[in-house]
């Protein structure tokens, strides 16, 4: 992972949304390749029920700026120690369904084992970059989104996991400016609006 060009990345700054959310995008590193944590959302939340997830929410009055979001969040959900937490950069804030803006924060953590420390946690998942990266475990489609219009959905396959959504949309970027991954330039497949997510996906988040 080349945290040089995530730190000089010039990142997109949203505005105007209802609500504003930060996450830490959790990088662990290790003597023979790098990994991603995720978290992997309770079933019971109304909110993206099982998907695959950043540590992160909602800004709170008391939090001084969206880093310390990120971080008390963090702390909260996983048991990370702000202390531990040494930021290289920032992705391109996104636009959430949910009427949020969230403003990812990639972040180098300690190799150790976390635990959940918050309801909304079901899971902690550690994936390699080298996996993330094999684009045997990627796929795409186009597809008319009835809040965004035309996007381009991403599906990051690896174990018995799948990364997608806004998530994915984050992870595209960062292994793009941290990683010699490139995203192909056609989807998979082109879906129609009301078309069924792919089976794996709709198992997971039943």
């Amino acid at each position: 992972m080349d945290f040089d060009r995530v730190g000089a990345h010039d990142p997109v700054t949203v505005t105007g949304e209802e609500r504003e959310a930060a996450i830490v995008v959790p990088v662990v590193s290790r003597e023979d390749d790098e990994a991603i944590l995720f978290t992997k959302r309770a079933d019971h939340l109304s909110d993206h029920p099982g998907q695959m997830a950043f540590p992160g929410g909602g800004r709170e009055p008391e939090d001084a700026d969206l880093l310390a979001t990120a971080l008390r969040e963090a702390d909260e959900e996983i048991g990370l120690d702000p202390k531990a937490v040494h930021v290289v950069g920032r992705l391109d804030d996104i636009r959430t369904v949910t009427s949020y803006s969230v403003r990812p924060f990639v972040s180098r953590i300690p190799d150790r084992e976390y635990y959940p420390s918050d309801a909304e946690v079901a899971e902690i998942v550690t994936l390699p970059v080298a996996e993330l990266t094999d684009l045997e475990n990627y796929e795409s489609e186009h597809r008319d989104h009835r809040h965004y219009g035309e996007i381009r959905l991403h599906f990051f396959y690896v174990d018995d996991y799948t990364v997608w959504g806004a998530t994915a949309q984050m992870l595209v970027q960062l292994l793009e400016l941290g990683t010699d991954w490139e995203m192909p330039s056609e989807p998979d497949r082109y879906a129609e609006r009301g078309d069924d997510l792919p089976e794996r996906v709709r198992d997971e988040v039943r």
